[in-house]
């Protein structure tokens, strides 16, 4: 496994262990609207990212960034066409930019309702998970199912959670709208010749994204 990946998963279960202790703690750093708009605690917008609701929600989180990152992960001169990964640099780029974004569409999305919180790695996974189906879309198997597949059930079921809000889920559904968003447009910017070949994977994986769009923008249903 490589350092940089391993590093981020030990920091996200410590953390995230931590925050299962100390509900001080957890209450500090975890993402809510109102302590960012009114006390202007940004701080959050990253550092909810590294807090997690329980064991499931962490180890999935965890599970799904330690499949898709390799690729993401791999040199950008690696293969011999010139076409490869992101390399470190663009691992971590995608990764924090992708919970900041998704927190900040959060942040938006939920401007009005200043009690709303949440927490999760949800955002940069979902943007990992984007990145590295845009470059590899067949090549990945998740328990038999293709990767682009498993990215729109994946997404799927976060845009269902995010439109049917359950009391107490405390996980950051919306922010894997954002954090998709990135990671998807950092690929297709940095490879947009094979973006191209893989625009039918890309927008097999973008369904949830487009009927989630029409909930919001067309119906203008909150969640």
């Amino acid at each position: 496994m490589n350092f940089i990946l391993l590093l981020i998963i030990v920091i996200t279960c410590v953390t995230s262990y931590i925050g299962f202790q100390n509900p001080e703690l957890f209450q500090k750093y975890k993402f809510e609207v109102s302590a960012i708009q009114r006390r202007k605690e940004y701080i959050r917008l990253l550092s909810s990212g590294f807090l997690h609701a329980d064991f499931l929600h962490l180890f999935f989180n965890m599970y799904t960034l330690y499949i898709f990152a390799p690729i993401v992960l791999i040199p950008v001169d690696y293969y011999q066409d010139g076409l490869g990964g992101f390399g470190v640099g663009g691992f971590l780029a995608i990764y924090l930019g992708s919970i900041i974004l998704g927190n900040l569409f959060c942040l938006y999305h939920y401007k009005n309702v200043p009690f709303y919180s949440a927490i999760g790695a949800s955002g940069g996974v979902s943007g990992i998970l984007f990145a590295a189906v845009a470059l590899a879309p067949r090549e990945i198997e998740i328990w038999f199912i293709p990767g682009f597949l498993f990215g729109a059930l994946y997404f799927g079921y976060s845009v269902y959670m995010m439109l049917n809000p359950r009391q107490n889920d405390n996980i950051g559904h919306a922010a894997h709208l954002g954090g998709a968003f990135f990671g998807l447009v950092y690929a297709v910017i940095a490879y947009p010749e094979l973006a191209q070949q893989n625009a039918l994977y890309i927008g097999i994986m973008a369904l949830p994204l487009i009927y989630l769009s029409y909930e919001i923008f067309i119906k203008k249903r909150i969640g």
